[in-house]
């Protein structure tokens, strides 16, 4: 994306010859006497003796909902254009996209002038809290709000209009998305990832409107977060505490949750590499990889006291428990292969219960850990059974990526329960290193062209009734063959599966682009 200060010396020096190549609504006005210079390359208002055609709508990543077109210059940055604010929460953002454009921050203002950009609280209590208005008029742009989240999206549309056609056209912008929950997930435990980098995805992510990046960072190959409860279990390359603060005030600033995962009961091999008395064995006393022993006190001792001490680092909302791939299940009778789970099973839940129950009371018991943190709580499909004794708690979100576990329950079982569901459909949106079994990388044309929130498993949609419980969406990076890719390399592979992801959650509708269109938009935006 642009430097800080892109707008201040190019429209500086733009007057000789009219208006800046790119500047679509002013270069195209005309006096009647024929001047061919824009009115408002400074500011001012239009003269009433020049014509406008009407505006055409921005070209933005993702597309905006609604523009009403206005005849008039438009807008575009210039020396002495000031940013204002009428509400001191919003003085981050104005600063923000003030360096951003190369104008002058001045703070909170009443009065209005030539070339203001001004950015409104209007506290609307019924609106989208991620709503936005923006009105181009007179020589000016306001954003105005029902919360800061949308008075930043006015912004990132603004900036992406000064980017690609170098001015923000005439009318108003009505703009909101249409889901909630719009993300990226890295699997920092597989593949370390510097800090650095994920601080360029987060500011990426920002600009794209997207609002949360989950962190995977414990796995059978590593643990990545410095610990002071149990620093035993942290591999030699990891994020600091520190790095990972300046991670999640960076994503907050750009109105980001930071959605962590630690998977459990399976997937915790680094974690028992430094308590092997905790791994799971079956009936002959073989190991079962990565799996704890959730029949044993101390498992659960030792998860929670990770889950109590990153609540402190990550204050987000969400809070992602994992869930899948519990090895103890996917055996032909899990009560013969794991005699000791059977046995705390029947202990805790009565003569009938099995080993799926006792695996559902641990997701619930790890629930309960991040509810007293006012954490929402979210497990992948495969860590919910049916007809089971013991039931998942309603509150947990479904983060719904396969239907090739054993078992395998189609996505409308989970929504006809009442349950609310995040799209992770591991045949569009998981970009997997080095492919490994039958996954191949995303494209951004097979998302843009044939995926849709609806379509939660393989390439089927799920019937509308259930787009409410439909919560968004998430691309999923993750690290099965870490070396298949450098950090660079992954973060070139999905910068278009995240602009097409974003479009299709942002707005439901058809895109009125063509996919050769979008990508070329994509490139001029970058």
């Amino acid at each position: 994306m642009a430097a800080s200060g892109v707008g201040l010396g190019l429209w500086a020096t733009s007057d000789g010859d009219g208006a800046s190549a790119g500047s679509a609504a002013a270069s195209s006005a005309e006096s009647p006497g024929g001047s061919g210079e824009a009115a408002g390359t400074r500011g001012e208002s239009p003269s009433p003796s020049r014509t406008y055609p009407l505006s055409e709508a921005p070209r933005t990543i993702p597309a905006v909902r609604d523009h009403t077109a206005e005849r008039g210059p438009g807008w575009r940055p210039a020396r002495g254009h000031r940013v204002v604010v009428d509400d001191p929460a919003l003085a981050d953002e104005g600063r923000l996209i003030a360096g951003e454009l190369g104008l002058a921050y001045a703070g909170e203002k009443g009065d209005r002038r030539a070339g203001d950009l001004r950015l409104e609280l209007n506290r609307d209590a019924d609106a989208n809290p991620e709503s936005y208005t923006m009105t181009v008029r007179d020589g000016r742009v306001t954003v105005s709000a029902p919360g800061e989240a949308g008075a930043f999206y006015g912004t990132r549309t603004l900036k992406q209009e000064i980017e690609g056609a170098g001015s923000a056209p005439e009318g108003v912008v009505r703009d909101e998305p249409a889901k909630q929950r719009r993300g990226l997930m890295l699997d920092i435990a597989r593949k370390h990832y510097t800090a650095g980098w994920i601080e360029d995805r987060i500011r990426e992510l920002g600009d794209l409107k997207f609002n949360e990046i989950g962190l995977h960072f414990s796995d059978d190959q590593g643990f990545r977060i410095e610990s002071d409860s149990h620093p035993e279990i942290v591999s030699a390359d990891h994020l600091t505490k520190a790095q990972v603060k300046r991670i999640v005030d960076l994503a907050e600033s750009r109105h980001l949750t930071v959605v962590p995962e630690i998977d459990s009961p399976g997937h915790l091999g680094a974690v028992l590499a430094a308590h092997p008395d905790l791994q799971l064995r079956d009936v002959n006393g073989g190991a079962v990889r990565g799996a704890i022993d959730i029949s044993k006190p101390g498992s659960a001792r030792i998860v929670d006291d990770l889950l109590n001490e990153y609540a402190g680092l990550f204050p987000g909302g969400q809070w992602h428990l994992g869930g899948d791939e519990y090895q103890a299940l996917v055996v032909s009778d899990p009560e013969a292969s794991f005699p000791g789970l059977a046995a705390a099973a029947r202990e805790k839940y009565g003569s009938g219960a099995t080993v799926e129950d006792l695996t559902t009371g641990w997701l619930g018991d790890r629930a309960a850990t991040v509810r007293a943190h006012d954490r929402t709580p979210r497990a992948w499909n495969d860590g919910f059974f049916r007809d089971g004794s013991v039931r998942a708690a309603e509150d947990i979100q479904v983060a719904y990526w396969t239907g090739k576990e054993i078992g395998a329950r189609q996505p409308a079982e989970y929504l006809s329960e009442g349950r609310r569901v995040i799209n992770y459909n591991d045949e569009f949106l998981y970009y997997v290193l080095g492919e490994p079994l039958t996954f191949v990388y995303p494209t951004g044309e097979r998302i843009y062209e044939q995926w849709t929130p609806l379509v939660l498993r393989g390439t089927t949609a799920v019937p509308e009734r259930y787009d409410d419980q439909i919560l968004g969406g998430s691309l999923a990076v993750w690290g099965d063959i870490p070396r298949a890719q450098t950090q660079d390399q992954v973060a070139d592979g999905i910068r278009l599966p995240l602009r097409a992801t974003v479009q299709k959650l942002w707005d439901p509708d058809e895109p009125e682009l063509s996919w050769a269109r979008f990508r070329d938009l994509a490139d001029e935006l970058d």
